[in-house]
């Protein structure tokens, strides 16, 4: 890896690991400060481009990617949006994914780069779940136990909603699962990190995280051994390795709150009855929906009963997506899905992108907290990268500024 290199990825680590520790911080501010950096980047990486041109990386992902912020703009255009400035910080967070996911794919080229970001994200992941359980347990609802979240349980580090932790947790299972199937000298320590977020998971008590989280298991020890790239004896001594330590560390962690909620008599209470409204909110805009970012907004309208609680997401990205975007909005989400999946599946560690995808038909991990959309469209364009470029820019059309 070069120093360019090795620099680019560090600061693009740091920038997304910014992302995560500053996610429970409601005012805009935040959240804004990551973005400006995001664009900055873009620019120095467009300014070194013209200093000393280089090959430009592309992926036909970006054509499904870029022509979400872009219907964001049409429905502005068009005065469908029922609240406009909404809909201006839904296309702004669009742009913002689209952003990381070209920067990815250019800093990732390399291999190297790429091997170094992921087991990145396989420390911060470890990290981050020791650190929320025990604070989960310890700091009465304080974040980092310094500042008030609200809460009183179930704050884990940043998070201080348990699905989306869960969902972040998923992105990076695989890869540690993944890093410890290619070598066997670091395969017990990227087992015991794999285990120890699952643990954590499991102790947050998040049914969709937990049950998502071992079907990744099974799924990335089933197909590394089918498509070769590992022998049958690794995968069975990786899995009764990774079984093991999981065993023990959910033992430590608690999973009787799990349990107890699994056998609730009726796990999807309120959450069928917004999908029902989403159905209905469809029905009357079907084609341009009511502005990106606008369900809660319109979802008043269309409640089946008043708890007297503010109802801020759908539970359900697709259908929030569908509501927000109209069909054409979400035929091209399903197009981004369609276009990943058979390359996520070959790259084995992917599969973290498409549970994230599933799990979004229960919760909503994409919506409210873009720092996890970050994470997810970085890792999105290092997949992309390791897939190869369907398309590149020579350094001499770069220079001339053809693209």
């Amino acid at each position: 890896m070069t120093p360019r290199g090795r620099t680019a990825a560090a600061l693009l680590a740091a920038l997304l690991s910014y992302a995560i520790l500053t996610i429970w911080i409601e005012q805009r501010w935040a959240w804004s400060l990551a973005q400006c950096a995001v664009f900055v980047s873009v620019a120095v990486w467009a300014a070194g481009q013209l200093r000393h041109p280089s090959a430009v990386r592309g992926s036909w992902w970006l054509a499904p990617l870029c022509a979400a912020p872009l219907w964001g703009l049409l429905q502005l255009a068009a005065g469908t949006t029922v609240y406009r400035w909404a809909t201006w910080n839904a296309v702004l967070n669009w742009t913002t994914w689209v952003a990381l996911f070209f920067l990815a794919l250019q800093v990732f080229q390399g291999s190297s780069a790429r091997h170094w970001f992921l087991r990145f994200a396989v420390y911060f992941g470890f990290g981050l779940s020791v650190l929320s359980t025990v604070q989960m347990f310890t700091s009465d609802g304080k974040i980092f136990w310094l500042f008030p979240s609200g809460y009183t349980d179930f704050v884990l580090g940043p998070f201080v909603y348990r699905n989306q932790y869960a969902a972040f947790l998923e992105m990076l299972l695989p890869i540690a699962l993944w890093e410890a199937l290619r070598g066997r000298r670091l395969a017990f320590a990227n087992c015991a990190m794999a285990a120890a977020m699952l643990a954590s998971v499991v102790a947050a008590a998040t049914r969709a995280g937990s049950i998502l989280m071992c079907a990744e298991v099974i799924l990335v020890l089933v197909l590394a051994w089918w498509r070769g790239l590992a022998q049958a004896g690794m995968v069975a001594r990786g899995f009764a390795m990774f079984g093991a330590i999981a065993v023990v560390l959910t033992a430590v962690a608690g999973w009787q709150t799990l349990r107890h909620r699994l056998l609730e008599a009726d796990p999807l209470a309120a959450r069928r009855e917004y999908v029902i409204s989403s159905l209905h909110m469809l029905h009357d805009r079907p084609g341009m929906g009511f502005g990106l970012g606008n369900w809660p907004r319109a979802y008043p309208r269309y409640a089946l009963f008043d708890d007297g609680h503010y109802v801020n997401q759908a539970h359900n990205d697709w259908m929030q997506w569908a509501v927000e975007g109209g069909l054409p909005f979400f035929a091209i989400l399903l197009v981004l899905v369609a276009m990943v999946a058979p390359a996520a599946w070959r790259s084995v560690w992917g599969i973290g992108l498409l549970s994230v995808w599933v799990h979004c038909l229960v919760e909503y991990p994409l919506q409210q907290r873009p720092g996890i959309g970050a994470w997810f469209f970085v890792l999105l364009g290092a997949l992309a990268a390791a897939r190869g470029a369907r398309f590149s820019v020579p350094p001499s059309a770069s220079a001339d500024g053809s693209l």
